[in-house]
């Protein structure tokens, strides 16, 4: 009794309210993945949107929440639309994009991506986000375009 007592103290409801949402944790580090594709550091994303980098680490991890108006300007910095940032957001174990829990399919030329065969915390490893970086900086689209067709046949067939 003493115990379930204990569990429900001022406290620990505390501790609790101050927990990051899961919900900002993933508009956080949707912010965070987008930001290291474009090889932009958190010093520079927040001097574009008037925050210290310290500001940036916290939305980062989910700490502060973002609100509507900082989510517009981070998608206009980062140059994605807001549902990027919900985008790929677990659902009840599974994860499936915005649109998708919106609208039943993808947005139009939207291309789906993860599945079953791929990590969960793909696009958060360092190498993938080095990868992605690395091709995008490729600026003759031929060879951008040979590149990604050297990597497809080195794959295994799905």
């Amino acid at each position: 009794m003493r115990q379930a007592m204990a569990e429900d103290t001022p406290e620990r409801s505390t501790e609790r309210e101050h927990r990051p949402s899961p919900i900002d944790v993933h508009v956080g580090s949707r912010v965070r993945l987008r930001r290291t594709l474009l090889g932009m550091s958190q010093e520079r994303l927040g001097e574009a949107l008037g925050l210290t980098f310290q500001q940036v680490q916290k939305y980062e991890r989910g700490v502060n929440r973002i609100g509507a108006s900082r989510l517009y300007d981070l998608s206009r910095v980062l140059d994605v639309s807001i549902s990027f940032f919900f985008d790929d957001m677990p659902m009840g174990g599974g994860s499936v994009s915005f649109a998708q829990r919106n609208h039943g399919v993808s947005e139009p030329g939207q291309a789906s991506f993860g599945g079953p065969s791929l990590p969960p915390d793909l696009m958060q490893q360092r190498e993938t986000l080095e990868l992605v970086r690395a091709y995008n900086r490729i600026q003759d689209p031929a060879v951008r375009k040979r590149v990604f067709d050297l990597i497809k046949a080195m794959t295994p067939a799905d």
